[in-house]
């Protein structure tokens, strides 16, 4: 029988290992394997203040920090989500969090998610960094499909994944009931096949010379993902 009937072969490819607990460096930012005394009060105290930033997640607002230390306390031995806090090499100081999940090593499949990024580290090269090297650890891993998934009226989710060089995939609509509300969630991803080219881009972007004296950048990295997406999302198009 045909490969158009049935799918091509997938040759020479062995199942990627899980994701461990190592320390992953950047320019920019440092991510280290989430620790509940270590890092729930100063994670709280950069939240504190911005309860819109747990409106899509399924847990959250924390109205301190020792109720943020009870939840980073469960999580931070799990291995499915992996959680990694996102420091910032600048200042020092932990600004922002996100996992590993859904991980398929027997697929080559593993999504990111749980993202959540305080005031101080948004809109930074950090947090730009941090999903590189997160994404970066997992095609040299193996992996064969990287995901991000949101509650599809999460705009600014759908628009971060486009501008980090995920495609398009639809909504799965009535997927989840979250915090007593309907999610219909919307569904992206990089595969292998793409993964030298949208790394080649996430270099260029990251370069020194991408930065003038300022920090501020001159080519922006949605200009140079664009042409490696497969599918850009409808909701994000004029017109």
């Amino acid at each position: 029988m045909s490969d158009k009937k049935l799918g091509a072969l997938v040759r020479d490819w062995t199942a990627p290992r899980r994701p461990d607990r190592a320390v992953m460096e950047g320019r920019f930012v440092r991510l280290e394997p989430l620790e509940a005394d270590r890092h729930a009060f100063e994670l709280q105290e950069a939240f504190q203040g911005h309860d819109a930033l747990w409106d899509y997640m399924p847990y959250g607002p924390f109205t301190s920090g020792s109720a943020y230390h009870r939840w980073a306390r469960e999580k931070e031995a799990g291995e499915d989500p992996r959680f990694l806090v996102l420091r910032d090499a600048a200042t020092g100081r932990a600004g922002g969090i996100a996992s590993y999940l859904r991980i398929a090593p027997e697929a080559g499949s593993i999504e990111v998610g749980h993202i959540c990024i305080a005031p101080s580290m948004q809109r930074g090269a950090g947090a730009t960094e941090a999903m590189f090297l997160m994404m970066a650890w997992a095609f040299t891993a193996g992996y064969r499909r990287y995901e991000w998934k949101c509650n599809a009226l999460n705009m600014a989710s759908r628009r971060a994944a486009q501008r980090l060089g995920f495609s398009y995939e639809g909504v799965f609509r009535n997927h989840l009931i979250v915090k007593g509300r309907n999610r219909d969630t919307a569904w992206f991803s990089v595969i292998d096949s793409e993964w030298p080219a949208l790394a080649e881009a996430f270099g260029v972007w990251l370069s020194p010379a991408n930065f003038d004296a300022k920090g501020h950048q001159r080519e922006r990295l949605s200009d140079l993902t664009r042409l490696v997406r497969a599918g850009s999302d409808p909701a994000l198009t004029p017109g």
